[in-house]
């Protein structure tokens, strides 16, 4: 079973992903996060990114983070995927955006695809919903446009897609986990 979770930067990704892998593990589930850092590793190896972001680099985290789904099914039957694949394509739109460019019709034909198809394995796909009052992390690109602009191309990408949306709000974060839960008793056998 795989679980993902999108959206831009603070919405509290992680953290829920923490809490929901927690809660699966006291149900005893054996869950796992796929490795992440995706858009770190690909700076790490000179890819641009995020503002930068690029057709090709956007490729590589998306094909990346494939492999370390499917990597992370070896070992748990629960997979936790934080920036799942749609995420990528979002940051890259929002790249488009900023520089006020259009990009390569064939090239964003093809990433959607990747997208769209691969977005089917995904069992459970959350999408955080940005609440602009919530402080951005230090580390993080301090832009509140960009950041914007990658959760408005977020849910257009995830329009099309089953999804369930988690706001900033305690409720929303305990029906993500409830939700999680609940799929796993029915699809996955405890451990």
């Amino acid at each position: 079973m795989r679980i993902g979770i999108i959206g831009t930067h603070s919405t509290g990704k992680t953290t829920l992903l923490q809490r929901i892998e927690m809660e699966l593990r006291a149900e005893g589930h054996k869950a796992a996060r796929a490795p992440g850092r995706l858009a770190v590793r690909a700076a790490e190896l000179g890819f641009p990114k995020l503002k930068k972001h690029t057709a090709i680099s956007t490729a590589w985290i998306m094909n990346a983070g494939i492999a370390a789904e499917l990597e992370t099914t070896l070992t748990a039957d629960v997979v936790l995927i934080d920036r799942a694949i749609p995420d990528a394509l979002a940051y890259y739109l929002a790249a488009l955006d900023e520089r006020g460019e259009e990009g390569d019709a064939r090239e964003l034909a093809h990433l959607r695809a990747l997208t769209s198809l691969h977005a089917q394995n995904y069992d459970l796909l959350f999408a955080t919903v940005l609440d602009p009052a919530e402080p951005m992390g230090d580390h993080r690109d301090q832009d509140a446009g960009y950041r914007a602009a990658v959760d408005r191309h977020i849910h257009e990408i995830v329009a099309d897609l089953p999804h369930q949306l988690v706001g900033n709000s305690d409720a929303d974060r305990t029906a993500a986990v409830k939700a999680a839960l609940a799929l796993a008793a029915t699809s996955v056998a405890t451990v």
